[in-house]
Formats: C-alpha cells, structure tokens, sequence
C-alpha cells in the first residue's frame, strides 16, 4: 500500500485556478484588458427625494473618450484607453496599464427625466446628476390617521 501526502494548500490553488477560468469564460472577450481581467468601472449611487447621484471612478481617461447614455430606467456607460506605443532604444516597451473597451449599465431604482441629467468629469470621476420623474416624487404618500 503506497502513502499519498495530502497537501490542502495546493488543492486550494487548483479550487482557485478553476474558478478564475470559469469567470473568465463568462467575461466576453472584447471585454477582457490584455491580462484576461475586464475593467469595470467603480460606481457608487444615492437616492435622494428629488434626484439619484451616480458616480463612476473613471482613472486615465479623458471625456471625450466616454460614451455615457441615460434611459429612464438605466445609465450605460463605455469609453475606451488608448494604449501610447513609446519605443525605447533596445526595443522593448514594458506597460503595466491597462488598454481595451469597457461597458457596464447601471439600472437606477426610479424613473428618471433623462433629457434633464447633468454631468460633471472631474480627476477621473464622473458624477452625474439624475433628476427623478415628477411621478416618482410622488409616489409615496403620507396618510393622516384621524
């Protein structure tokens, strides 16, 4: 009968290789930076009586490089980093940044008037301002017990 070390910690990195294979194969590859991992964009919402405040953590990018389209019931939001190819004198360019597309829609917890959104692009954070649909504000009454 022959002895068989058991050794959890590397049955803990092949558990740990195939799940970073499965999320990968549900990343669309369009979607995936050069290193296999999509860049999604850090987002952050709060709902006011009278507006949502979205804001999206958007490091490196320009605005002219955001596409940003709101509906009445959802942000979508893409852009594009465009990789500077700088050639050195040995010819090798090292990068560490990463280069590619992203999209990612936001669905917002109310009706929003989307022709009325403001926007603002500032040190890498896009802050937008949705104001909610007039039937929206309205919509939780207060009743007086009597």
């Amino acid at each position: 009968m022959t002895l068989i070390r058991w050794e959890p910690l590397r049955e803990m990195d092949s558990l740990q290789r195939e799940m970073n294979r499965l999320f990968d194969s549900l990343t669309p590859a369009t979607d995936r930076a050069s290193n296999g991992v999509a860049f999604v964009p850090a987002a952050e919402l709060n709902d006011t009586p009278e507006a949502i405040h979205l804001k999206l953590e958007i490091p490196g990018m320009e605005a002219k490089d955001l596409d940003v389209q709101v509906t009445a019931e959802a942000v979508a939001i893409s852009g594009e980093r465009r990789a500077e190819i700088k050639r050195e004198d040995q010819g090798i360019t090292r990068s560490e940044f990463r280069y590619g597309s992203f999209r990612r829609v936001i669905p917002l917890p109310a009706r929003v008037q989307n022709d009325s959104v403001q926007a603002e692009y500032k040190n890498g954070v896009l802050n937008l301002t949705l104001p909610k649909a007039e039937a929206e504000k309205n919509r939780v009454v207060k009743v007086e017990l009597g």
